[in-house]
């Protein structure tokens, strides 16, 4: 088998669904962008993860069910404020950090005491999900009476190579697999575009350790309660996507705002550089660069579904390097500038 689109129809979603349960990796969409499954509870498939993404060993997965209490089966601990927001979120793009359940595997937490738990929201990934459980009822329907089923979900960390920008359609995964054999169900561009919310349920208080489409007054406001800071440190449990670089073009990617962009597309320029350029405001629409795109930033949630697209098109481009403008600042863009931030990271 090579790298493959397929169509997200019910014979596409068995084959997908039997790939998995044989230890084969499969591209599945997500609202929020492409993953790359596997079967979490088997260590030969999240091994496959990490061998083809490039994915440091250290680095925990999220684990996708299809329902809240499917979650629950994966935590040790299932405390009042995760019933809460699964109520109000689930399915959709949270993530809760609880405490593992002892059949959880280390590959899958990094070795840590906490795992990532996640309901996807889109139709393509709930229908893959039921089936896989559905599978597992008929296992433990057949199964030694008080015999224990270790309960599945799958491990479905981005669909690209690690580090890089993630995907938000079945092509962006192809482009990205090229030279591998996976099988990739197309479910159409991904609706919110960024990775989840994801809160930490571990300490005293919530806390968010990636921002996302759900946004910290959302949270709150189910809660009853502010959210505590979050800060670095042995006591805050590695999550995807916290590393200082992380979502990046292969192309040296700068961002920066205001006059600071002005010179360096000037200084760019004079320097025969060939500069791609991302931007929302119309100051720099007269600036001459070798490709341009222009985003709408009349909301956070357009930019968020707009811009891994915009910087996987600019990277698949023939210019030199990408400069991005600045986004607005505010509680709702926390998610895209964090994603930007890390995508422009430049080690000192």
């Amino acid at each position: 088998m090579s790298t493959t689109i397929h169509e997200a129809n019910d014979t596409n979603v068995a084959r997908a669904v039997t790939l998995l349960r044989s230890g084969e990796l499969v591209a599945l969409p997500t609202e929020t962008v492409y993953g790359l499954a596997a079967d979490a509870s088997d260590a030969n498939s999240v091994a496959n993860i990490f061998s083809a993404k490039g994915r440091p060993a250290n680095h925990p997965l999220i684990v996708h069910v299809a329902s809240a209490d499917a979650a629950k089966s994966w935590a040790r601990e299932w405390p009042e404020a995760a019933q809460k927001l699964a109520d109000a979120f689930w399915p959709g793009p949270m993530t809760l950090i609880v405490k593992r359940a002892a059949h959880v595997l280390d590959a899958v937490t990094g070795g840590q005491d906490t795992v990532g738990l996640r309901v996807p929201s889109h139709p393509v990934a709930q229908r893959v999900l039921a089936m896989f459980a559905d599978k597992d009822a008929a296992l433990r329907d057949h199964s030694v009476p008080g015999e224990l089923v270790e309960p599945r979900g799958l491990a479905a960390p981005s669909a690209n190579k690690f580090g890089h920008v993630s995907p938000t359609s079945a092509q962006h995964v192809a482009a990205e697999f090229v030279d591998d054999d996976l099988f990739i169900l197309d479910g159409g561009a991904c609706e919110v575009g960024v990775e989840s919310t994801i809160i930490d349920l571990t300490g005293s208080a919530a806390r968010i350790l990636r921002p996302g489409r759900i946004r910290a007054q959302e949270i709150e406001r189910v809660l009853g309660r502010e959210l505590a800071q979050s800060s670095s440190g042995a006591s805050t449990p590695r999550v995807s996507g916290s590393l200082d670089s992380h979502y990046a073009p292969r192309k040296k990617t700068f961002m920066f705002e205001n006059d600071a962009l002005d010179l360096f597309l000037d200084a760019s320029r004079d320097a025969g550089k060939r500069v791609g350029l991302i931007h929302h405001s119309d100051r720099f629409a007269k600036h001459r660069v070798s490709a341009r795109v222009t985003l709408s930033h009349e909301t956070a949630a357009r930019f968020e579904h707009d811009i891994y697209a915009a910087l996987r098109d600019l990277d698949d481009s023939t210019v030199d390097l990408i400069a991005i403008e600045m986004p607005p600042s505010g509680s709702d863009w926390e998610a895209v500038n964090d994603r930007l931030r890390r995508a422009t990271y430049q080690p000192s």
